[in-house]
């Protein structure tokens, strides 16, 4: 689903400095540790069907991290409520923080709110349709970065492990 709000205005924001040339991204603050968000669950009363869903479909603590890890991958999910298949995808970025929370940071970005230090994230990786996930490895540099879902099957998270684990490497 194309995003047509004021995601435009984030990816031209002046200011934002990014590392030249490759896919790795270079921002002040990444830390060692789990950091990022937590406790994360899904929105109550979230469709998987149609677009009705008026909540952001994840809620947790510390939503508004946008600092990458220095030690570990890191796992980053955009997102707009009104969209199912962001809903699906929620559903899968949960249960994979349920299995993965103690090896891997995990954000959260919605796209209609992100933080100012989620904004840097938004420009370097945010390619205008949601839903979308970008996996980095320890080191910053992106080993996936697409939108769409990862699998046909509610909550299928094989694809994410696989992912993730290619990111440990």
């Amino acid at each position: 689903m194309r995003r047509k709000s004021a995601t435009l205005a984030l990816l031209l924001l002046p200011g934002i400095l990014f590392a030249a040339g490759g896919s790795e991204i270079k921002l002040p603050g990444a830390a060692a540790g789990p950091g990022g968000a937590r406790n994360l669950t899904l929105a109550p009363q979230l469709s998987f069907t149609d677009d009705s869903s008026a909540n952001f479909p994840i809620r947790g603590e510390n939503l508004g991290d946008g600092r990458i890890a220095s030690d570990r991958p890191t796992a980053i999910f955009f997102g707009t409520a009104h969209c199912w298949n962001t809903n699906r995808e929620a559903e899968r970025f949960v249960r994979l923080y349920e299995i993965r929370k103690d090896s891997v940071r995990f954000l959260v970005v919605d796209l209609d709110r992100p933080s100012r230090e989620q904004k840097p994230l938004v420009a370097r990786l945010y390619s205008g349709y949601i839903p979308t996930l970008a996996i980095l490895d320890r080191d910053g540099k992106v080993v996936y970065n697409r939108s769409g879902e990862t699998a046909r099957e509610r909550g299928d998270t094989s694809r994410l492990e696989e992912l993730v684990r290619s990111a440990q490497r």
